[in-house]
């Protein structure tokens, strides 16, 4: 049993999603902050902060090493993050000479925050691409259906009869703008040192924190570690991506209850009545619609960042940004899955 319904035993088989949860795994953030490190190395070292030597010997460690896992868990219990520990059982693995040029200038934060930049990077190319199947999916059913009749509702009563177009236009024409706005984000690396100043590389800092954005694919922007906005402008993407993803789901709820308009394959069952096939896609859809609208409140709330850094929005935001990225995920594989399975749509 877990606390979180997306990696639960059973409600995961609802709410999880077997291609997104790898991103946001213990394995999965280790080796993206590994990266941050070798990475690091290697642009200092191009800039002769640290020796080459001294570079190579750090990826090459970085490439293979497995921490204990056990002592991070205990360690992140006492220091509050997992990167003390992290560094001092790496720093034991690539030797005293190479340990001194290790993790050089950088902080905590910027390795935990570059971490996430860089997997999220990655999920939202994921997403991106869903997006694009769902309105596939969703043209196609217009090609289908698009010229039957339904009857338009405003304020939840009948108005004036629409076709199919029309309300499958509503639903499509939001996607590809989150399409674009995905793969026009930015991710930006994080690289400030103690107090966001780079204070240990000197005239270097910015040069060299260009060379560590592009060794590892990512933005180069001044440090953010107490501005969050690269988190709530993510975090309020997913929660506009799941929201009109809800309202699809809202109406098919709809039209379902109706019963005339719409035939849907793949209908929950029912314990109690056999006849039944309830749309548990789409009641999922506003489920996950409204759990990320009442999230993202949580996140503007870590844009609260006292001072040049926040212990206490820092772990909000590791408490909510996952669980909204999963929700995204999921109501993402569930409207492609739901788009799939609509038979007929409106009255000839």
């Amino acid at each position: 049993m877990t606390a979180s319904p997306f990696d639960h035993p059973f409600l995961s088989g609802l709410l999880g999603d077997n291609e997104i949860a790898p991103y946001f795994s213990a394995e999965a953030d280790i080796r993206a902050m590994l990266s941050f490190e070798a990475a690091l190395a290697k642009a200092e070292a191009a800039h002769g902060l640290i020796p080459a030597e001294a570079a190579r010997r750090i990826a090459e460690t970085c490439a293979a090493f497995s921490p204990e896992v056990s002592n991070l868990r205990s360690a992140t219990a006492r220091d509050g993050v997992v990167v003390p520990d992290l560094i001092k059982q790496l720093r034991a693995s690539v030797g005293e000479e190479a340990a001194k040029s290790l993790h050089f200038g950088a902080t905590s934060q910027d390795i935990i925050d570059t971490s996430l930049m860089i997997r999220l990077k990655a999920v939202v190319f994921l997403f991106a691409g869903r997006l694009s199947t769902i309105a596939a999916g969703l043209h196609a059913l217009d090609g289908q259906f698009g010229r039957n009749k339904l009857i338009g509702h405003t304020r939840m009563q009948a108005a004036i009869p629409i076709t199919v177009s029309d309300r499958l236009r509503a639903w499509r024409e939001p996607l590809a703008t989150y399409r674009d706005r995905l793969t026009e984000q930015g991710f930006p690396v994080q690289f400030g040192g103690a107090a966001g100043t780079l204070d240990k590389l000197g005239s270097q800092a910015a040069t060299i924190r260009a060379s560590l954005a592009q060794e590892l694919g990512l933005t180069d922007a001044p440090q953010w570690q107490s501005g969050r906005l690269p988190i709530a402008d993510i975090a309020g993407l997913f929660a506009s991506i799941s929201g009109s993803l809800g309202k699809m789901g809202q109406d098919i709820a709809l039209l379902a209850q109706a019963g005339d308009e719409i035939e849907i394959s793949g209908g929950g069952t029912s314990s109690a009545m056999a006849h039944k096939q309830n749309p548990v896609s789409a009641e999922v859809l506003i489920s996950l619609a409204r759990f990320n609208a009442t999230l993202l409140s949580g996140i503007h709330q870590s844009l609260v960042h006292e001072q040049e850094r926040s212990g206490a929005a820092w772990t909000l935001e590791w408490l909510l940004l996952p669980q909204m990225t999963m929700a995204t995920a999921a109501s993402l594989r569930l409207a492609k899955e739901l788009t799939g399975n609509i038979k007929r749509l409106g009255t000839t």
